[in-house]
């Protein structure tokens, strides 16, 4: 999507405006839900928004409710986006965007390609998404003017989906995502001019060598996987993980991370970190002198927070041992072996850069996980990365 003389200016822009994000929505301006079906029309001024809930945070917060046009208007992109997702109707999205800038461009351009990906991920898993129902937070820090905006925000999405051959049982997961959006107003209509924002996808928008029907029919012959009678310890780390993971189905635990340790997201990523507390304070993992962290100092050693050290640091300590590792066709038979507490470690170019924890199964039994960086609660664990050059290793961990 872009020219790569601007691929590291960019990389580094996103990641400030996470960082920013982040801070800002520790003062949440107002919070609104809604959720969209694949029978309901796709223009954007057809939706009709229940406002109930973020005026009465308007009147509770003392927000300025004169920017509710705006408001309104933000909501409305985040439903556009979904519709396009579940209709795959890119005419829906591309009104949104000032086409005519390099920047809003190459920001419709990646949600062209998203889109895309998304129903081809679909297309291999034998699934179809039925319901996508975003939640936002935006922060008061957003800059308005009259004729242009800023907007800091953070969405919570709750995808619905089920599988083809079993239309009538319903799986959830739940991602977050960090944006920010400018946006113009020309003609008395606002439209979006940029839009950063840390996506999971981001990493693998592609799946052409994937073998989507082999697969496919794999999966179709699967079936649920009773998880009721793992190990208890197993079952407090998944509890762990659902209560600090930031995309919690409790609205109480909305944006929510463990206060007692520090965010790492600002020092290259979470998600060790994350999967480290998972066990720790979850698993009842005890402290190591290569493993710790300090909370009055607020440090860790380097394999409590890094994903391919702390990946090292499992498997030659003995807490855990590799199931399997390869490109998905070389795996994902393999992934149905994965239990809640267990992980899956992703390698880029020879280097493990993310960590995802098992946390669940859905009604095929598709393993699915919960991390940081960015926020997940029981996504399928290749489900944004499927790309040729990443590598899955998939670790059973020792309780």
């Amino acid at each position: 999507m872009f020219e790569p003389k601007f691929k590291k200016i960019i990389s580094l822009f996103i990641l400030f405006i996470t960082i920013i994000a982040i801070f800002y929505f520790n003062n949440k301006e107002y919070i609104n839900t809604f959720s969209i079906n694949s029978n309901e029309p796709c223009k954007l001024d057809s939706f009709l928004i229940n406002n109930e809930q973020g005026s009465d945070n308007c009147e509770k917060d003392n927000c300025d409710c004169k920017n509710e046009e705006l408001n309104t208007f933000i909501e409305n992109i985040f439903l556009v986006k979904s519709k396009a997702i579940l209709n795959q109707d890119l005419d829906c999205i591309c009104c949104l965007y000032d086409t005519s800038t390099k920047y809003g461009q190459w920001a419709y351009e990646y949600e062209e390609r998203k889109v895309k990906y998304i129903n081809n991920w679909a297309e291999k898993q034998g699934v179809k998404f039925i319901d996508i129902s975003p939640t936002i937070v935006i922060s008061k820090n957003s800059k308005v003017k009259d004729d242009k905006a800023t907007f800091s925000i953070f969405c919570n999405t709750a995808y619905k989906y089920a599988y083809m051959d079993d239309p009538s049982v319903e799986n959830i997961s739940r991602i977050g995502t960090y944006h920010c959006i400018s946006l113009s107003k020309s003609n008395g209509e606002w439209i979006i001019t940029k839009e950063w924002y840390k996506d999971p996808f981001a990493d693998s928008l592609c799946l052409d060598n994937i073998k989507a029907g082999s697969i496919r029919e794999y999966i179709a012959t699967q079936e649920y996987r009773d998880l009721s009678n793992i190990d208890e310890r197993r079952k407090d780390a998944i509890k762990y993980a659902k209560e600090y993971c930031g995309v919690s189905e409790n609205k109480e635990e909305f944006y929510k991370y463990n206060k007692e340790y520090k965010n790492f997201n600002s020092d290259g990523g979470d998600c060790a970190n994350f999967a480290s507390q998972i066990l720790h304070e979850g698993g009842k993992f005890k402290y190591t002198g290569a493993w710790n962290y300090d909370k009055q100092k607020r440090c860790a050693t380097t394999p409590w927070v890094n994903a391919d050290k702390f990946t090292n640091y499992m498997l030659y300590s003995g807490r855990a041992s590799v199931i399997a590792k390869g490109s998905y066709n070389d795996v994902y038979k393999a992934s149905y072996k994965l239990l809640p507490g267990d992980f899956v470690a992703y390698e880029k170019k020879g280097d493990i850069t993310h960590i995802s924890v098992v946390t669940g199964a859905d009604s095929k039994g598709y393993s699915l996980v919960t991390c940081h960086n960015t926020d997940r609660n029981d996504v399928p664990w290749d489900l944004g990365w499927s790309d040729k050059n990443i590598r899955f290793w998939l670790i059973r961990v020792h309780f």
